[in-house]
């Protein structure tokens, strides 16, 4: 695995929201401005037409999300697929390995909208223990430094369960070129914030008083959205992760998702039982 690192043009940078002492109320406010920006970028519409493909593919009916947090783009996709009638019966189902207390809350609460938040534990790396369905893990596979990101996909492969990795960003620049510009990345994001927060739904007074009278909110998502960008898997560095998987009963491919105008948006790594 080492050598296998050594290839790879992802580092493993920190990010504030993998330290363990992070409070969950920050982190959420944190996850509510990345929902308010894959709106902008139109990324519920293009997961759902990836997402839609493989459950006509395998004829499957529930999606499985696996490394959830506070939800995330998943609530938008199901509902851009419900808008859909094929796919008008899907339902959610989100998994963590730390399961929030709130989301159990938020999302279980009503069983018309055809989401519900597991309250147990679900590792990624044993994906024979999650519920039957489409396993997803959106915008959350750079998280997992390459040992564990490997085991997630040995899983997937030896569990025979399909699996969809979505990462909205690309690790698409030179290193030298991100460390050189990455000031003037984290002013325009941290401005961008300012702008974005009054269409975070629902707006709390957390969300308020740490974006515009204490400005923790903004500094943190800053610099997550900085390092995120060279933590994530170009498709030379799947091809690493891959290496001796697939087989005549489990295929992988990968490749860039597309918008409807055919501009991309985002790569995905697809694991499918045969």
């Amino acid at each position: 695995m080492e050598d296998i690192v050594g290839k790879m043009k992802r580092i493993q940078l920190f990010e504030f929201e993998d330290i363990n002492w992070f409070p969950g109320w920050l982190r959420v406010c944190m996850t509510n401005l990345i929902v308010v920006l894959q709106k902008m970028m139109g990324i519920p519409e293009v997961l759902a037409d990836l997402i839609a493909g493989v459950l006509k593919k395998k004829d499957l009916s529930r999606i499985v999300d696996l490394g959830s947090g506070s939800g995330g783009a998943m609530p938008e996709v199901l509902e851009s697929l419900h808008r859909n009638p094929d796919s008008g019966n899907v339902e959610l189902v989100m998994t963590d390995l730390f399961p929030n207390s709130e989301m159990f809350k938020k999302f279980n609460a009503i069983e018309e909208n055809k989401i519900r938040y597991n309250e147990t534990s679900v590792d990624a790396t044993n994906i024979a223990i999650a519920p039957e369905g489409l396993k997803t893990m959106v915008n959350c596979f750079h998280h997992m430094p390459p040992k564990k990101a490997r085991a997630i996909l040995e899983s997937a492969q030896r569990a025979n369960q399909p699996l969809l990795v979505y990462e909205m960003g690309e690790n698409n620049i030179p290193l030298l070129v991100w460390w050189l510009l990455l000031p003037i990345s984290l002013t325009i994001l941290i401005i961008m914030v300012l702008f974005m927060t009054p269409f975070v739904k629902p707006l709390t007074w957390r969300q308020i008083v740490f974006t515009y009278l204490i400005p923790i909110i903004p500094m943190c998502y800053a610099w997550d959205g900085q390092a995120s960008l060279p933590r994530m898997y170009t498709l030379k560095d799947l091809d690493e992760l891959l290496e001796g998987l697939g087989s005549e009963s489990y295929t992988w491919e990968k490749g860039y998702a597309k918008k409807k105008n055919g501009k991309k948006q985002g790569t995905y790594l697809l694991g499918l039982p045969n």
